[in-house]
């Protein structure tokens, strides 16, 4: 039976508990702050006007998205492949998810909001300090900032060695890409890329 209604949804799951629904907050408090002031890495979901859907992972050194105010985060745009689809999404629909990890810590921070990109020289000069300043900023304006439980971290053992695997036993990235585009060319070995990649950061 396929699941249609949130009322059916509800007779399988039951509902939240009130502290759940209570931790939601409209802004970004002290210890969320502090959340995305220790964290290095976090996931960027956006959406294009045709509701086409996009999960792009973006990092940096700790605190690599500023908080300006309780209400508005600053991400900084990085070097990448220029295929720009969380950008191209944007400007079609500004609506915009985000997902905090911290190394090592099991719960994780969820914000919701709206998003642009702008060039503005305030935004910009709250990132000089970066070795390659970036060429626009994300200005995200907060709907919904909330933590969430370690349940799912700690299924999944994240940060253990439980299930942390040797890079062999992947093909390497050039490897796989050679065979997806069909391209004839000798694949970049993993060593040569990362080494490029460093360069590129």
């Amino acid at each position: 039976m396929e699941i249609t209604s949130e009322e059916q949804l509800r007779e399988h799951c039951g509902f939240a508990k009130i502290r759940a629904i209570q931790k939601q907050l409209d802004y970004i408090d002290g210890h969320i702050h502090r959340f995305i002031t220790l964290s290095p890495f976090l996931v960027l979901s956006t959406s294009s006007s045709r509701m086409e859907m996009d999960s792009s992972p973006r990092g940096g050194a700790p605190g690599f998205v500023k908080v300006l105010d309780p209400k508005t985060l600053l991400m900084p745009d990085a070097i990448g492949n220029n295929r720009l689809d969380s950008y191209r999404n944007i400007i079609e629909n500004q609506q915009v998810g985000m997902l905090f990890l911290i190394p090592g810590v099991d719960e994780t921070v969820r914000v919701n909001g709206t998003a642009i990109i702008s060039t503005d020289s305030s935004f910009l000069e709250q990132f000089v300090d970066l070795r390659k300043p970036p060429k626009f900023v994300l200005v995200i304006q907060v709907r919904e900032a909330f933590l969430h439980c370690a349940k799912a971290l700690m299924r999944s053992k994240l940060w253990a060695n439980d299930f942390k695997i040797d890079r062999k036993h992947l093909p390497t990235m050039g490897d796989m890409l050679k065979d997806q585009t069909n391209n004839q060319d000798i694949a970049e070995s993993q060593e040569a890329m990362l080494a490029r990649y460093q360069q590129e950061l």
